[in-house]
């Protein structure tokens, strides 16, 4: 059946200038309902890591927080990698991504650190492993 039109008091007016530019309902706006571990309600699938590379990931974030080293990060998440970006300040590029990319896991490994320049740092399929590199202490070199 035709539904009817909302009645005019039901309708918020969009102001500019003082003048009334549109009128929006006050339903509402539907948006598709976010449900964790589901695939994405539309478009190609986005690759995430999962709840135990989180946490690997975290608890070394962590300690690298507690020890001064690093204070922001950013995660992303694409059709074709997984990105957590670690950050000495919020305003400055990222010092290294761990980056997660399915497409790889056959053959170097879907686990890589890549640094500032975009050199790859480490690769590798076991991503406890391939973090570690960030987990090293710095030594004094004398010279």
């Amino acid at each position: 059946m035709n539904d009817p039109e909302p009645a005019e008091d039901s309708r918020l007016p969009i102001m500019t200038d003082g003048r009334v530019q549109a009128f929006a309902s006050r339903a509402a706006p539907v948006s598709p309902r976010l449900v964790a571990g589901a695939p994405p309600v539309h478009g190609s699938e986005t690759v995430s890591f999962d709840r135990f590379e989180l946490r690997e990931i975290l608890n070394l974030y962590g300690r690298k927080v507690a020890e001064g080293e690093w204070r922001d990060y950013a995660v992303d998440f694409t059709p074709q990698k997984a990105v957590f970006s670690i950050y000495r300040r919020a305003s400055e590029c990222a010092l290294f991504r761990i980056e997660k990319t399915p497409k790889l896991a056959k053959k170097q490994g879907a686990y890589s650190v890549v640094a500032t320049t975009g050199l790859v740092l480490k690769r590798g399929h076991d991503l406890r492993r391939v973090i570690a590199i960030l987990d090293k202490r710095l030594k004094l070199v004398s010279g």
